[in-house]
């Protein structure tokens, strides 16, 4: 069933404290985006966006089909951010996002998080991140979260 499957060899679930971690480490996870993700997320979001939503129109865009929300995609990073890295009572302080390519329903998105730099004194970590479809990069940026600590929690 497509819904059990939906996430991939995710890594555990969990938090790593400000104290345990180290430049480059890195964290992944998998997830088919289907038709029921872009339709739960135009209700949630109220983007209804036909885009989104509605194959004829969307044949006679520039994406010759439909796409998932951008958006969408990037929660992907959010849920790898704040259930595994840092992960639980991780706070997002911010995100640049820089939408590559579209994603469409079907597709698998890796979404991945890698330390880039950690200031242990404000407990502030800077993070790469990006979504890939079949290897090809359709999302990039950066997010700036406050991770959380051992000594504080």
């Amino acid at each position: 069933m497509e819904e059990e499957t939906d996430m991939l060899d995710n890594l555990p679930r969990g938090t790593i404290c400000i104290e345990d971690l180290e430049i480059g480490m890195v964290r992944h996870l998998r997830k088919v985006v289907t038709d029921r993700d872009i339709e739960m997320f135009a209700e949630v979001s109220t983007d209804h966006n036909p885009v989104h939503l509605d194959d004829a129109y969307a044949q006679d865009t520039i994406f010759e089909g439909r796409i998932a929300h951008g958006m969408l995609t990037a929660g992907l990073i959010s849920a790898v951010i704040g259930e595994q890295l840092p992960g639980h009572g991780t706070v997002y302080l911010g995100q640049t996002l820089k939408f590559m390519a579209p994603v469409r329903p079907g597709d698998t998105v890796l979404a991945e998080v890698k330390v880039l730099s950690i200031d242990h004194h404000k407990r502030r970590v800077q993070l790469d991140t990006r979504c890939m479809v079949d290897g090809k990069v359709v999302l990039k940026g950066e997010a700036t979260v406050l991770a959380p600590s051992a000594k504080f929690d």
